[in-house]
């Protein structure tokens, strides 16, 4: 089984991940450990690569794509889900052609539904518990808001990460995603029009449910 997911920060959609790769035993392929291992191993398109980075450019879709590509052929003989690529409308129809061209199936794309200010509002509102980091806590979500100051299952410090405070941070990242036009949520769109001409299939999930919630939609949909 091949997954592409779509969700906002915010959105669960590493959480309904880790679920996915667990059940279906996939490969878990994010779009910038893609870059890290084909650098740090010193791969020919990883050095491609490395030589924009380090001038602080882009790096172009026509070496992008081709890494994603040999990426989900090494790693996802048994399937594979793939987060976080593509981005925009343009590196959505390359990843296609591409996946044809290899004979390669699209089986599923996944889109959480979560209206920006609630995912604005569940990154700031995330907290960390100093004893176990995946204990789930969060002030905004009413399911597991800690107990005041304290961890709501073991009742540890809490803290918050620097990155999940800066506002203009987060408003940049969603300002790319959706955005409907340019943005992730077009790449979106694009395969979205593909399903309904029978080429793959969307699933759509209303991300403002419980985690729980959102697994049993999602696997009941993953027929």
């Amino acid at each position: 089984m091949n997954i592409l997911i779509f969700g906002p920060n915010g959105s669960g959609k590493g959480t309904q991940g880790e679920l996915l790769k667990q059940k279906y035993n996939l490969a878990h392929i994010e779009s910038g450990a893609i870059f890290r291992e084909n650098i740090k191993g010193g791969t020919e398109l990883g050095k491609k690569a490395k030589a924009y980075i380090d001038k602080g450019d882009l790096v172009p879709d026509s070496i992008t794509i081709p890494m994603v590509l040999d990426t989900l052929k090494a790693k996802g003989q048994n399937g594979w889900l793939l987060d976080g690529f593509p981005r925009n409308m343009v590196q959505a129809e390359m990843l296609w052609d591409a996946l044809q061209k290899a004979g390669i199936k699209l089986d599923y794309v996944v889109e959480i539904l979560l209206p920006r200010e609630i995912a604005r509002n569940r990154i700031m509102g995330r907290r960390l518990c100093q004893n176990n980091n995946n204990h789930p806590n969060n002030i905004y979500i009413d399911a597991i808001k800690p107990n005041g100051d304290k961890c709501r299952v073991c009742g540890g410090e809490l803290s918050t990460r620097a990155d999940d405070q800066d506002e203009a941070a987060i408003n940049k990242r969603h300002d790319i995603y959706y955005d409907t036009k340019n943005g992730t949520l077009a790449a979106a769109y694009f395969f979205k029009k593909l399903a309904a001409e029978g080429k793959t299939k969307y699933i759509e999930l209303d991300g403002q449910g419980t985690i729980e919630a959102i697994k049993e939609d999602l696997l009941s949909k993953l027929a």
